[in-house]
């Protein structure tokens, strides 16, 4: 029976780690409502078209693209959430490959307003044009959070 050793150079390769701090000119708590209805029913492809989300904003709480009729596709489970601090999530995320994320949003007040810690971390197969593009996606989502609360301080 042949065995197969990884090298590190393998390893790293089955792993994603992104990090990003969002700073926001709303309170935590307007914030944290945002990110919930941005993961939720808000959730918008760059174009506009909506990604019918749904998050159920409890521990073990389902994420799910809800595409009607019993369709959908699977995103992961509320791991934690502690309102207005932390949400976090477990699972392949947007990605049909065997691999498992963990997404952490820790929320903090800052001078002005609130400031957001993101990292996604994951382990598994992710397939190089699904890397390139998780940054942006990851960005998109972000922007239209920090838009979304600072326009909800304004109101």
């Amino acid at each position: 029976m042949a065995s197969t050793a990884r090298s590190a150079d393998s390893i790293s390769n089955l792993t994603l780690n992104i990090e990003e701090e969002i700073e926001v000119r709303a309170p935590i708590q307007i914030t944290f409502e945002s990110l919930l209805e941005q993961f939720g029913a808000e959730c918008k492809r760059p174009d506009g078209e909506s990604l019918q989300m749904k998050l159920e904003a409890w521990p073990g709480g389902r994420v799910y693209r809800d595409l009607g009729n019993g369709n959908g596709h699977f995103w992961g489970n509320v791991q934690a959430i502690k309102r207005p601090s932390l949400l976090e999530i477990c699972g392949p995320l947007f990605m049909s490959y065997p691999v498992i994320s963990n997404v952490q949003y820790r929320l903090s007040e800052i001078p002005g307003g609130t400031l957001i810690k993101f990292r996604h971390s994951a382990l598994g197969f992710v397939p190089d044009d699904i890397r390139e593009g998780i940054n942006k996606g990851w960005g998109h989502m972000h922007e239209q959070t920090r838009a979304r609360a600072e326009a909800k301080r304004s109101q």
